[in-house]
């Protein structure tokens, strides 16, 4: 029985290091962040001015390690409860919570702040951008670059 339980807290302990781990995981989503795919290409640089500021909330990142880490964390402890019939319906329970649960931790642990920020390009435009806030503290009436590649749209000085 001491052998069962050591292996079960070694896969409670790494269940719970793979859901610590997913704050790292999440991509930087701010107007000084790239992706190493978009190093040297060429953007579209238009310039214009802030018109508004608004903080927001970036949700978090919803991939499947949350909720298998969650389950096998909740299958694992449902597990030691009871015996016989009552053990595996526990796992069952367990393991469905467990993943709901860390499913949750995952999206809460990974949102990060974020700011919509709204420009009036130079050629009258508006444009609004929403990106992570990495303490740029954009005004109203500040002129700014408005960067665009393929999809990717970002506000800077």
């Amino acid at each position: 029985m001491v052998k069962g339980n050591g292996v079960r807290l070694r896969a409670v302990l790494g269940a719970l290091i793979a859901v610590t781990m997913l704050g790292g995981c999440a991509q930087g989503l701010g107007g000084g962040a790239y992706s190493r795919t978009e190093a040297r290409r060429a953007m579209t640089v238009q310039f214009g001015t802030v018109e508004s500021v608004r903080a927001v909330q970036l949700e978090g990142t919803k991939s499947p390690v949350g909720p298998l880490a969650g389950a096998a964390v909740g299958g694992i402890a449902g597990s030691t409860i009871g015996g016989g019939r009552g053990a595996a319906v526990a796992t069952v329970l367990g393991a469905v919570a467990g993943g709901v649960a860390g499913a949750a931790v995952e999206e809460g642990a990974t949102r990060t702040p974020g700011v919509e920020v709204t420009v009036r390009l130079d050629n009258g435009q508006f444009l609004a951008v929403v990106q992570a806030d990495e303490g740029e503290q954009f005004r109203a009436g500040e002129r700014v670059r408005v960067l665009r590649d393929a999809g990717t749209t970002r506000v800077t000085r």
